[in-house]
């Protein structure tokens, strides 16, 4: 059990409580590069950049207050934690308002998929939360630093969901104010909670007595704020898991009962609802009969879609022949489906034949191999140069090892009597090419 022991390799206990109490204040240069860092947030998730999102999480210092509060709940330290929660109340309330005033004067005001992604938290993202604490405590208590803590910032993605509270202040969209500060809190919550148990695992000595009772209390508190965190990601994670299962199903019933010889389905759309989803598709070419219909309707409970509500979307009307604006509709969709079809085509086409010029230079070569003339090539090589004592012709493919490039060339094997000179060597590339008619030659020398 000595490879899992937490003890090896641990700093002290003062050092490890000094370098979280030195995070924990914001002030000065901490609190500037908090500011910088939640601009560099902001207008990545602005322009829907991963990697300017990624870049901020790096800079970060939102770290050093939530682990505090966890450390000084371990040791019981009341001024660490009051200490700490004023600094991370602190950094909240300037990175809302920071966020917010860039998304109130940006001109892109459409919330792209990095912003979105921070809007609904499930149970996932408490996993995350605790075992990314975990890692981060657990190298924050290490003699030697790593690069966990980077990581654990990156995990756990402290910043995103600051600067989307931001941009739901800044924009009135309450419902992503909510979210994404929800989804902060419960990353705060379980560090805090990870550190909390790292710390006790690891035994550190308490600044307070405690009687026991008042442990229990305290105990008994953390775990009952641990459970109101929690419960509501985990109805968000239900709901995550019943709609996933949902289109799930959904696309096998659309990809199996709508494959007609006359119409198809050029678009689909489907939406989940715990109290009733439906399905609205549309469909282009001749009209599907009101029979058919039904009959692929009494289909659905064989794909769990009971609750579902099937609606059908064709571009002829019963009562005024064409409908005119779902004709252009149609249309543009059939166009858009045409343009993507080509597209793709094409870049197969094109693909096969770069695949095929790579065959036929490689056939040709070995063609070319065959005529190769070796026996009167010796007898030239010694006139013109009698420090060779033995060569070889043959066709090669060239594969370079940190690609997926391959070379068709010529290779020539070259043994000497003695080490020689560049410009020799040079000389019989240079005749090589002449003769085989070839400038993709590589000599292979033996010295």
């Amino acid at each position: 059990m000595n490879r899992f022991n937490l003890s090896e390799g641990k700093a002290t206990e003062e050092e490890t409580i000094l370098d979280i109490k030195d995070d924990v204040v914001f002030k000065g240069a901490n609190l500037w590069i908090l500011i910088f860092a939640i601009m560099v947030c902001s207008v990545g998730l602005d322009i829907n950049s991963t990697a300017v999102v990624i870049g901020a999480m790096l800079i970060s210092p939102l770290m050093g207050p939530i682990m505090g509060v966890g450390l000084g709940v371990g040791i019981y330290d009341n001024d660490l934690i009051i200490k700490s929660l004023k600094n991370l109340g602190i950094a909240v309330l300037i990175s809302v308002l920071t966020s917010a005033l860039y998304f109130w004067i940006s001109p892109l005001d459409e919330a792209q998929s990095e912003l979105l992604a921070r809007t609904s938290p499930t149970l996932w993202d408490v996993l995350i939360a605790l075992f990314g604490g975990f890692a981060g405590i657990v190298a924050g208590s290490r003699r030697e630093k790593s690069n966990a803590i980077p990581g654990v910032a990156i995990a756990t993605a402290l910043m995103p969901p600051l600067c989307t509270a931001g941009f739901g202040l800044a924009t009135a969209q309450w419902a992503y104010f909510l979210g994404a500060f929800y989804l902060f809190l419960i990353n705060s919550v379980f560090i805090s909670l990870s550190t909390y148990v790292i710390v006790r695992v690891m035994r550190f000595r308490t600044k307070e007595f405690l009687d026991p009772d008042r442990e229990r209390k305290v105990k008994r508190y953390i775990a009952l704020f641990v459970i109101l965190t929690i419960i509501p990601s985990i109805y968000t994670a239900i709901n995550v898991v019943e709609e996933t299962i949902f289109k799930r199903n959904a696309n096998n019933f659309i990809t199996n009962e709508f494959a007609f010889d006359h119409a198809q389905v050029i678009s689909k759309r489907i939406t989940f609802f715990r109290s009733g989803s439906h399905i609205d598709l549309t469909l282009y070419g001749q009209p599907v009969s009101d029979e058919v219909i039904q009959e692929i309707q009494l289909k659905m409970p064989k794909y769990k879609l009971e609750n579902c509500q099937l609606n059908i979307h064709q571009g002829q009307t019963g009562q005024t022949g064409f409908d005119p604006a779902s004709i252009e509709l149609l249309n543009q969709q059939l166009k858009t489906g045409i343009i993507e079809d080509l597209y793709r085509k094409n870049e197969v086409q094109i693909r096969n034949r770069e695949d095929q010029i790579k065959l036929l230079e490689s056939e040709i070569i070995q063609y070319r191999s065959k005529e190769i003339p070796i026996a009167e090539m010796i007898l030239e090589i010694k006139a013109i140069n009698s420090n060779v004592t033995e060569i070889s012709i043959a066709p090669a493919v060239l594969s370079h090892v940190d690609s997926i490039q391959q070379d068709t060339l010529y290779l020539a094997y070259v043994d000497f009597k003695k080490r020689p000179a560049t410009a020799e060597v040079s000389k019989i590339e240079q005749w090589l090419k002449a003769r085989i008619k070839s400038d993709k030659i590589k000599i292979v020398r033996n010295y």
